[in-house]
């Protein structure tokens, strides 16, 4: 029994790479005074499964890890995004989620 589906494994791969690359480019835009990406862009990412790409590039390009405020919204959407995926994973999860979108949506 496989405890993450390969598709689940495959999204946080992708998604954490191009976070990655787009924390390495707005590290570059900053440094040279160039258009930068948008906290609410990266926050974004993170929160739909770039979180670890994002806690790679925070620690080895070194931007964004001193911002104290930064910080606390880029945990937040990490650990939503492992509550949600976690909760998705359980055996009634996506049922429920879905019962849930149709009485909200009806």
């Amino acid at each position: 029994m496989q405890l993450v589906p390969i598709f689940i494994i495959a999204l946080y791969t992708v998604a954490s790479t191009i976070t990655f690359i787009t924390y390495a480019i707005d590290k570059s835009a900053a440094q040279n005074g160039s258009w930068r990406t948008s906290e609410a862009t990266l926050h974004s990412m993170s929160l739909f499964g770039g979180w670890p790409g994002a806690l790679i590039a925070q620690q080895t390009l070194r931007h964004k890890s001193r911002k104290a405020a930064f910080q606390g919204v880029y945990k937040f959407t990490g650990v939503l995004n492992v509550a949600v995926t976690a909760w998705l994973l359980t055996p009634r999860g996506p049922e429920l989620t879905l019962e849930f979108l149709e009485k909200v949506f009806k």
